[in-house]
């Protein structure tokens, strides 16, 4: 699919996969200076069929790509905790969403998340309050980002800028 010309600003979509809960997050980079754009969070309902609720993932995903028709995309990659079990929805949203965004064409960069919270706050062990501390900082928000996963989608987002990916 062709992508339109190049703005003099790359616009980056930051995404935290989830099943039950997506962060996303926009943010504008023009010649080094971050800009926060917008941020949110795509929210189903637990009592929904699983196909139902990865629908809507994907219609959320693919209307937040209409809007702000983003350069480049980062998203979280999948960790598998002690449950594996519960990793397989997370990894299902984040299948829907990885084709939303190969759909547009648009690059697509992964990040675990030690990786961003390394990029944001400068440790890899920092815990939720730290990111979104430091992505409140780092865009200079008024007040701190929420819930943690649109601060982590924001996190994505702000190391893709910084990797220059």
């Amino acid at each position: 699919m062709p992508r339109k010309p190049r703005r003099s600003s790359r616009i980056v979509l930051g995404i935290d996969p989830g099943l039950a809960s997506t962060g996303w997050g926009v943010l504008s980079d023009t010649e080094g200076s971050i800009q926060h754009i917008d941020h949110g969070i795509i929210t189903t309902k637990a009592d929904s069929q699983r196909a139902d609720r990865l629908l809507y993932i994907l219609q959320c995903i693919r209307s937040i790509i209409e809007k702000y028709t983003p350069d480049a995309a980062a998203i979280e990659t999948l960790y598998f905790g002690r449950n594996v079990t519960s990793a397989i929805p997370v990894a299902e949203a984040r299948g829907v969403i990885s084709a939303a965004i190969a759909e547009k064409g648009i690059p697509l960069h992964e990040f675990t998340p030690n990786a961003i919270k390394l990029g944001v706050t400068g440790s890899a062990s920092a815990d939720k309050n730290q990111v979104q501390k430091m992505v409140q900082l780092i865009l200079g928000l008024d007040e701190i980002p929420k819930p943690d996963h649109a601060a982590d989608a924001l996190g994505a987002a702000i190391c893709a800028i910084n990797s220059k990916l």
